[in-house]
């Protein structure tokens, strides 16, 4: 019975050396606080000494015989080590802290949509996670200068896909002119003995100098005379010798422009659009080469120039360049056997702040003209009735109209395999007609026809 006894002693007193020789062999505990806070570490046996490598930085002290208050003063990095009563110890490394509990609610009120994270080595701290832009990068450093002497930004900055902004541009143009002309030329070839005209010079009139014949002659004698230019209405009495020629003309025009030009760019890219062509012009050289003639182009048509720029506001801010443009023959200028056609625009230029999908009218012109002349000849305009005989009128009446509407859109790229939207052909390209007679015909038509 002693025996046994001696043995389950034995046995008892080899686990607690296994206990605690386990207890003592682990690894150093970390452990991390800020400066100014204090932990308590719970020891499992009764402690009977402890010792920190730096009092400066970590005040540790017991509390009971189980419980050590530890107090960050300072940063840094120390070893606190603690005896038991069994003469068992162990290791802590402690490491304390800038508090950053404020730099991090400043970074989550000012940049709310960013993954921003602080961490932070004795006076230096570290900025890790992903932002949006460098932008944003360089302003979380900023922010977090005070915080530490070092500040080593770690930030990844992410590369946007740039946004595309179309714009919808509408010129919408209605040039309306209406003319009015009445005048009357007189001619005789031999009324009361006298051969004469009368005309205002306002219209061509007939030349005395070409009529022939004798005036008081016999009527049957034939008289001719020749005339440039008979107006639209010509009337002559051979048996008086006299003759009229009237201009009674109304005209009307209607001009009708609709173009609608539209461009897509990136945001903060500068994009520009042209439908027309080039003219000629000759320009003359100076210098060694003065009098030499050479050839310079010049575009016409429709052309769109805008810059695009996303606010933070979800709106468009864009500088717009609209402008239409058509070759002016009427104005031309002749000059040593060149014609110069003169340029008929329409254009404008503006920056304006719009949101998605709205429409803005940047541009608008009502012009209305009337010319009115008016020629006579002094005293016999004057007289009653006979006096319109004597003078002519040509009345111009011009009314011009034009707006121009944007609309700009931010649009994405069309999906693989989603349907693009093309000018619809009258048929299919380079593919033999199924009826030659009607190049143009489709399959349904084909099968309606049978």
């Amino acid at each position: 019975m002693q025996a046994i006894k001696r043995v389950v002693f034995s046995s008892l007193v080899a686990v607690l050396a296994v206990s605690s020789f386990t207890f003592a062999q682990n690894g150093p505990e970390d452990i991390r606080l800020t400066v100014g806070k204090s932990i308590v570490i719970d020891y499992p046996t009764d402690i009977s000494r402890i010792s920190t490598s730096n009092p400066d930085i970590v005040d540790a002290s017991p509390v009971t015989a189980r419980e050590i208050l530890v107090h960050g003063k300072s940063f840094g990095t120390v070893t606190l080590v603690v005896w038991s009563k069994s003469g068992q110890r162990n290791f802590y490394n402690i490491t304390v802290e800038q508090n950053l509990e404020p730099l991090r609610k400043l970074f989550k009120e000012t940049f709310p949509k960013e993954d921003i994270h602080v961490q932070s080595s004795r006076d230096s701290l570290a900025l890790i996670g992903r932002v949006s832009s460098k932008d944003v990068a360089d302003r979380a450093a900023a922010l977090a200068t005070p915080f530490g002497k070092t500040i080593v930004n770690n930030l990844q900055v992410a590369v946007p896909v740039e946004k595309q902004i179309l714009l919808r541009v509408k010129f919408a143009e209605l040039d309306r002119s209406a003319a009015t002309q009445f005048g009357v030329n007189l001619i005789s070839t031999g009324a009361g003995n006298t051969i004469g005209r009368v005309t205002t010079g306002q219209f061509p009139a007939p030349s005395i100098e070409q009529a022939t014949g004798q005036p008081g002659s016999n009527a049957a004698q034939p008289q001719t005379f020749e005339i440039s230019d008979a107006l639209n209405i010509f009337a002559f009495r051979n048996d008086l010798n006299l003759g009229a020629l009237i201009r009674a003309l109304q005209t009307r025009n209607l001009l009708q422009i609709l173009a609608e030009p539209n461009l897509v760019t990136t945001n903060g890219k500068e994009a520009s659009f042209l439908v027309g062509g080039e003219f000629p012009i000759p320009v003359l050289q100076g210098g060694a080469n003065s009098g030499a003639v050479t050839i310079q182009f010049r575009e016409f048509g429709i052309r769109l120039n805008f810059n695009p720029a996303i606010t933070e506001n979800n709106t468009i801010r864009m500088w717009v360049r609209p402008e239409v443009s058509s070759l002016d023959f009427a104005n031309a200028l002749s000059f040593n056997g060149f014609t110069v056609p003169a340029l008929s625009s329409r254009k404008m230029e503006t920056t304006i702040e719009l949101g998605e999908g709205q429409s803005f009218v940047i541009g608008g012109l009502i012009d209305n003209r009337v010319t009115e002349t008016i020629s006579r000849i002094p005293g016999l305009a004057s007289l009653p009735i006979l006096g319109n005989l004597f003078k002519s009128k040509e009345v111009d009446r011009n009314n011009t109209e034009l707006v121009v509407l944007v609309t700009p859109e931010i649009t994405t790229p069309l999906q693989p395999g989603e349907a693009k939207n093309l000018p619809v052909m009258p048929r299919d390209f380079m593919v033999t007609p199924a009826n030659p007679k009607n190049p143009y015909a489709t399959p349904s038509s084909l099968k309606n026809n049978k």
